[in-house]
C-alpha cells in the first residue's frame, strides 16, 4: 500500500509524467482545433515539463523542498504557449504545497491540487471552461472530496485520473469549437497523460512505447477534420500576432504592482493574455495586432529575452490554401454506431463517420457540421437509419459551401452497399443513380431484445424476448440469440441471394459469433457467408443478404 510520497518517489513521478506526455505528444498536438493552432499543445506542454525535468536532474539533493523548487522553476523557465504556461502554474501550485512536507499523504496531494487549480485560473486573464483549467478543477474537486476516504495512493490517484477523464469528456459541451470539431480539449488530454505517467512511477512501472501510439492515428484524423471545420473566414482571427517573451533582470524600481499593471495594459491591446512570475522573471504571452506596443510596455519593467512573434493570419492563409488545394469534387459521410462498423466505412473510403443510430440520432446541425468537414464540393450522406433521413435532408439548408445528396439508407448494410457503389471518377448524377440502385438490392435484418410487453405483428412479446426484424416489422422471436438469428435469415432469404453477412454487436462474445457463423454456413452451403465485428449497441446482429 502506498500511503505517502517522499522526495525520491516524487522525483521519479516527474520523470515518468514527462515521458508519458512525450510519448503521446503527437496525439495531443493533433487535437488542436482553433482557427490557427497557437503552437502545438502537446509539444508545448512536453517542452515545458522537460524543462522542469532538466532542473530536477540538476538537483543534487533528495530534499522535498529542493525538488519542488526545481520543478516549479524549470517549468516556468520552459513554459511555451498557453498550454505550457498553464501547466507550469499547475506545477507551481502543486509543489508550493508539497515543498513544506517530508511525506505527502492523499489529503496533502488534494490540497496541492486545489492550490494548483487556483493559481492556474489566476494566471489566465479570461479563463475559459472546457479547457485544461476545467479538467484540473474537476480533478481537484474530486480529490478534495475523497482524499479522507482514499488514503492509499494506489486507489486515490487512479480515481482522480478517472475524474479527469470524465471531466475531459465534458469539454466539448462547454466549448462549442471542440464540439464542432468532434474532439476533446488538447490541454486537458495532455494533463491527464502527465498524471498517468506519475501513477506509473508510483506503481513501480516503467512508461513504455514510442511517439507513434495507436491513439495518434485517430487524433490526427480528427485534427484534419478540425482544420476544415473552422476555416470559414479570416474574420474569426481578431488579433493576428502571437507574442511571447520573458522579462529578466527587472529594474530595482519595478514592483509586483507594476507586473499587474502590465497585465492590464496588454489586455487593452489584445487577448489570451498571460503574465506570470515574480521580481526575478516574468513570462508574458499575448495575442495582439500591435506587438511593438506590447514590447514597449514590457521594457518599462526590465530586459526582454527569448522573444517569439508569430503571424497567425499568415499561418491561417497557408492552412486555408492547403485545404482548398486538396478539395475534391465528391465525398461521402456515413452515420454509424459501433467502432467496427465505423472502421468498415472508413475502409470503404468514406471520408467521415459520425456517431448515431437508434436512441442517439444526430441533429440536422450535427450532420451539417460534419458535412462541412468533408473536403468536397458534393457530399453523399448515408443516414443508415430511417429516423435520421429527415434530419439529413434538413441539413441541406444549413450548409452553403457544400452540396448535400442524401442517399436514403435505412440500415447499415444499405450504407455499406452505397459506399461500395460510389465511384469518385463518375459524375454526380451517375453516382446518385448507382447508389440508389445499390441500396435496393440489399435485404437487411436486425436482432435485438424486446424492451416491454407488447402484441405486435402477430407476436405476443414479453420483456427480454429476443426478436428478429426487417425494416418494417418483427418477423420472429425466441429465447436464444442464435436461434432467432437463424430463423430471421430463413425468413429474409430468397433464391436470388448469394451472400450472407453478419455484423456482431458489442454484447456478443466472439466465440458465440463464430459458432453462429458455422451454423449459418452449414445451413446454407451454397452461399458465401461472412462475419464482421460491428460493435454496435442494442443490436446483437445486423444481417445483410445480397
Amino acid at each position: 500500500m502506498q500511503k505517502t510520497i517522499n522526495a525520491i518517489l516524487l522525483r521519479k513521478m516527474i520523470l515518468s509524467g514527462s515521458k508519458m506526455l512525450e510519448i503521446n505528444r503527437v496525439a495531443v498536438d493533433a487535437l488542436n482545433v482553433f482557427p490557427v493552432p497557437d503552437g502545438d499543445t502537446g509539444t508545448n506542454m512536453s517542452l515545458t515539463i522537460q524543462s522542469a525535468v532538466k532542473e530536477v536532474n540538476a538537483c543534487k539533493t533528495n530534499n522535498m523542498s529542493d525538488i519542488a523548487d526545481a520543478v516549479a522553476r524549470g517549468a516556468l523557465r520552459g513554459a511555451r504557449g498557453n498550454s505550457g504556461v498553464i501547466l507550469s502554474q499547475i506545477f507551481r501550485g502543486l509543489f508550493q504545497v508539497m515543498k513544506e512536507m517530508d511525506q505527502v499523504e492523499t489529503k496533502d496531494f488534494a490540497k496541492a491540487m486545489k492550490v494548483a487549480t487556483e493559481i492556474a485560473y489566476g494566471a489566465v486573464s479570461k479563463p475559459k471552461e472546457g479547457t485544461i483549467l476545467t479538467v484540473a478543477r474537476l480533478m481537484s474537486e474530486f480529490a478534495t472530496a475523497n482524499a479522507s476516504k482514499m488514503k492509499d495512493f494506489e486507489v486515490f490517484l487512479p480515481a482522480v485520473i478517472q475524474a479527469g477523464e470524465d471531466a475531459l469528456a465534458t469539454t466539448p459541451e462547454l466549448l462549442p469549437v471542440l464540439k464542432k470539431a468532434g474532439v476533446v480539449d488538447a490541454g486537458g488530454k495532455g494533463l491527464l497523460f502527465v498524471y498517468k505517467g506519475m501513477l506509473k512511477a508510483m506503481m513501480g512501472e516503467e512508461v513504455e512505447g514510442s511517439a507513434q501510439q495507436e491513439e495518434e492515428a485517430d487524433a490526427v484524423e480528427m485534427a484534419t477534420d478540425a482544420e476544415l471545420a473552422d476555416y470559414a473566414s479570416l474574420d474569426e482571427i481578431e488579433f493576428g500576432y502571437c507574442t511571447e517573451f520573458f522579462i529578466i533582470n527587472l529594474y530595482k524600481k519595478t514592483t509586483l504592482a507594476d507586473i499587474d499593471k502590465l497585465r492590464e495594459k496588454l489586455m487593452a491591446i489584445g487577448d489570451s493574455v498571460i503574465v506570470i512570475g515574480d521580481l526575478e522573471m516574468v513570462k508574458v504571452h499575448v495575442h495582439t495586432n500591435t506587438p511593438g506596443v506590447a514590447l514597449s510596455h514590457a521594457l518599462e519593467l526590465g530586459e526582454l529575452d527569448r522573444l517569439k512573434i508569430e503571424n497567425m493570419l499568415e499561418q491561417y492563409r497557408q492552412l486555408l490554401a492547403k485545404v482548398e488545394a486538396e478539395k475534391k469534387e465528391q465525398g461521402m459521410l456515413a452515420i454509424s454506431a459501433g467502432a467496427g462498423l465505423s472502421d468498415i466505412f472508413k475502409s470503404l473510403n468514406v471520408d467521415r463517420v459520425i456517431e448515431g443510430g437508434q436512441t442517439m440520432n444526430p441533429s440536422a446541425d450535427d450532420i451539417a457540421s460534419a458535412v462541412q468537414r468533408v473536403n468536397a464540393e458534393h457530399v453523399f450522406v448515408f443516414p443508415n437509419n430511417k429516423n435520421i433521413i429527415l434530419a439529413a435532408e434538413q441539413a441541406k439548408a444549413l450548409v452553403d459551401n457544400r452540396r448535400i445528396h442524401v442517399v436514403p439508407t435505412k440500415n447499415i448494410p444499405q450504407g455499406f452497399a452505397a459506399a461500395l457503389a460510389f465511384d469518385p471518377d463518375a459524375d454526380v448524377e451517375e453516382n446518385v443513380f448507382n447508389l440508389l440502385h445499390a441500396i435496393d438490392n440489399v435485404t437487411a435484418g436486425q436482432v435485438t431484445t424486446a424492451v416491454r410487453d407488447a402484441n405486435i405483428d402477430g407476436h405476443e412479446l414479453k420483456t427480454g424476448d429476443i426478436i428478429g426484424l426487417d425494416n418494417k416489422k418483427i418477423l420472429t422471436k425466441g429465447d436464444s440469440v442464435a436461434e432467432v438469428t437463424l430463423a430471421l435469415i430463413e425468413k429474409l432469404r430468397t433464391d436470388d441471394h448469394e451472400i450472407i453477412t453478419l455484423y456482431s454487436g458489442q454484447d456478443v462474445d466472439q466465440a458465440d459469433a463464430e459458432a453462429l457463423l458455422d451454423k449459418v454456413a452449414e445451413a446454407y452451403p451454397d452461399m458465401e457467408v461472412d462475419l464482421h465485428v460491428g460493435g454496435q449497441p442494442l443490436y446483437y446482429y445486423f444481417i445483410s443478404l445480397e
